[in-house]
This record gives C-alpha cells, structure tokens and sequence, in this order.
C-alpha cells in the first residue's frame, strides 16, 4: 500500500518528494499514471492521501465524496485524503499561491490584475485574486473564444489593459526545457507593480528576471510549491505546522537547488574558490573545461584556429547547458558576462558571485589568449569590471585566501535566501 504520494502524468522533475521529507516523518511516492489508471486508483482507495498534479486536478473530482468550498469554487483538486474510506478533496494550491504573492511584497486589493492562462492553476489565482480584494481581475488566453467572451487574447493585454498593475502567469511557458521562452513582453505595462510566475523550474523564469530589470517586485513558484505542501501535509496528518518551520524548509529547498554561480577576472581563483565551497549534494562545473571538453582542444587553440567568435558561441551553449540544472556550483570563464544570454541563462537558476581579486594579484598567462601580456590583462581588466559589478548579485572582496572567499559566498549566500 502505498500510504502517501503525488499523482501526475510525468512526474520527473517533481520536488514534491524532498519538500514532504522536510515536513514529515512518512514515504511519500511520485506515482506516475496514464488518464485511464487514475480511475481504478482512486477507486481502490489504497492510499492514506496523496496530492494530484497536471492534468488530474479535475479528473479526480467525481471519485470523491466530498469537496472543499474553496476546491468548488476553483474546480480543481491537489490534495485527497482517504478517511476510513471517505476520500475527502481540498485546494491547498490556494494558499500557497495566496503565500507567494504575500512573500513577494505585493498587495492586490483594488488592483487591476491579469492572470495569464486557463487550466486549473489559473483559477486559482483567479479565486485568491478576488479574495485579496482586486478590482479587475482578466483572464489571458491564446485560445479566446467568441462564444464566451469570458477571456482576452495577449495582444488586448497589451493593447486594451496595459494598465494592469499585477501580472500572474499560470501557463508552462518558460518552464524548463524550455527556458528561453516567456509567456508575455511586460515593456508595454508602465503600471506594473509585481509579476508572479508559477513556473519554479528554472527557480526564475525569463518573466520573473524582466520584472526584476524593470525594479519590479517578482518571484516564481517555489514559495508556492512548498506553502502549498506545508497546508497538504496539514491535511494528511490532521496536524498544524509552524510557520517558522515552514519557511524553515522553503529556506532548505531553495539552498538545496539554488547554483552558485563565480565571475570574474581570468585569474582571480574562481575554480579554485568554486572547488573550496562545500555544498552537500552539488556538483562543480568549471564552463571553460567543458568548452575544451566540448570541442577537444583547448581554448587557446581553439580560438586561434576559428576565432574568438566562434568560441564565445560555443561557451554561450555551455552557459545554456550547464544552467539550466541545479544544484551545481558553476565557475565561468572571464569572459561569460559579457553576452547578456549567457547573464540570463545563469540568473534562471543562481546567484552570480564576482570575485573581485585586485589587479595586482592578476597575472598574464600564455594559456589564456585574451590576457597572455601584462598589456592586454590590464586592459582587459579596466574593460570588464563595471560589467562584472554590474552583473553580479554579490560583490566578493579580495579576501586573499581562497577558504576565506568561500566562506564569505556561503554567508551571504544564506543572507539573501533567509
């Protein structure tokens, strides 16, 4: 029997499993199902509760017996609990979507508010919109029907309600592997106060990060993920949990996938820093080893036999590979920040941290082309440090010892997640 778990169509990518052995003391099992398991699943009830994800939200709710008030309104479904054989539904969705928008900062009463998307996710934030007091709340969709009229198309969004105040995207746009993508240009809303993005793999989305250009108040969906387990887990047990224990575990989730990320300097010790920073569970990826591990020379030969062009194209698909997971400590080559993609792709998942080594501690090197004469290492260096600044979302001094500067990344590290 399995006691408790999450149902779903594909469930690989799930952080449910981790955030519930945060909360709980109990095996909690993904259980992938096809559309025509889920129905003999619930009817043999051999569960003690399990969350529901996409596509099933809505697919569960004629196998119960009963239904929350605000799961009806919604219309959909996350969270069943069987009692001696009553299977009871409820929407802890709401409250995590409810939470997330508290813990970006924002307040929606008498805002005007634009929900991105359709399906089951949508509604909720179409409920927790009105029960936070927004004035006008529309629904986006890439499929607007005449017969209804009930939603809007993206260009009316921003053609007809480019006064909107509160952006909420519910669809997967964006979401990994597809993290290039993004659901709406935001440019066109001058009143924009906050975006909120369900999406939380990549941890920020293409949407999130122009918000957060624009000095928007913004987050994704991790918050949401883990209030949401917090009230599900409540279910399951009949209990109550602290909410200092709650943003306890958010706090863990997000320093368990959060990559940290070194810039700076040829020279500077980022591999060498990167390698002194102890993170249970991370994986250490220097980008300039897999350009060379990529093209099976080394940099300096690659750049001399097709050019500086062609390298930079190659280190930008890296950028975009080795980011696009987490967990992972990344050290980049001098010269990533200089490409705004590469500075995007690293953002989705990490936090970028300059090592910002004095000059005089910089040497010319023959195996580094770019600054292989004390010429050209000043000049690089003069060329890129506002770029580096301007880049990063920490400065770290030059501490002299390479343990000293870990250490500093970590404390601040958890400064900014706690």
């Amino acid at each position: 029997m399995k006691k408790y778990g999450c149902i779903g169509k594909k469930l690989t990518h799930s952080f449910s499993k981790e955030i519930h052995a945060r909360l709980a003391d109990y095996a909690y099992d993904l259980i992938e199902l096809s559309e025509e398991e889920v129905p003999p699943f619930l009817e043999r009830k051999d569960f003690q509760a399990i969350n529901v994800t996409i596509p099933y939200k809505q697919t569960v709710i004629p196998y119960l017996d009963s239904v929350s008030d605000i799961a009806r309104r919604i219309g959909a479904v996350n969270t069943v609990v069987n009692r001696d054989g009553t299977l009871c539904g409820y929407n802890t969705d709401y409250y995590g979507m409810m939470a997330l928008i508290r813990h970006a900062g924002l307040c929606l009463t008498d805002k005007k508010v634009l929900v991105l998307g359709t399906g089951g996710t949508s509604r909720t934030a179409r409920v927790v919109a009105h029960d936070m007091g927004a004035s006008e709340i529309l629904t986006v969709s890439r499929s607007k029907t005449d017969k209804t009229k009930e939603n809007i198309s993206y260009e009316e969004a921003v053609t007809l309600h480019a006064d909107a105040q509160i952006i909420i995207n519910t669809t997967p746009v964006g979401m990994y592997p597809d993290c290039d993508a993004k659901p709406i240009d935001i440019s066109a809303f001058d009143h924009l106060e906050g975006v909120i993005d369900a999406v939380y793999n990549p941890l920020s989305t293409n949407l999130v990060l122009d918000a957060r250009e624009r000095g928007i108040r913004s987050e994704g969906g991790l918050y949401m993920l883990v209030m949401q387990a917090v009230v599900a887990v409540e279910k399951f047990l009949d209990t109550e949990i602290d909410r200092d224990m709650a943003d306890r575990t958010f706090a863990e989730i997000l320093a368990a996938k959060e990559n940290i990320v070194l810039t700076g300097m040829p020279g500077s010790g980022k591999s060498t820093v990167g390698k002194r920073i102890y993170m249970d569970g991370y994986e250490f990826i220097d980008t300039d080893a897999e350009v060379e591990k990529a093209c099976g020379c080394t940099i300096k030969e690659l750049i001399a036999a097709k050019g500086e062009e062609f390298f930079r194209n190659l280190e930008a698909e890296v950028i975009r590979d080795v980011s696009s997971r987490s967990g992972r400590i990344i050290s980049t080559g001098g010269g990533a920040v200089l490409r705004a993609e590469n500075v995007r792709a690293l953002k989705r998942n990490g936090k970028l941290f300059f090592l910002d080594a004095k000059l005089s501690r910089l040497r010319a090197t023959s195996d580094r082309p770019l600054s292989d004469t004390e010429d050209k290492l000043v000049k690089l260096y003069h060329e890129r440090l506002g770029i580096y600044k301007a880049t990063a979302d920490v400065t770290v001094p030059d501490l002299g010892e390479a343990d000293a500067e870990a250490e500093y990344i970590l404390a601040k590290r958890m400064e900014s997640i706690l």
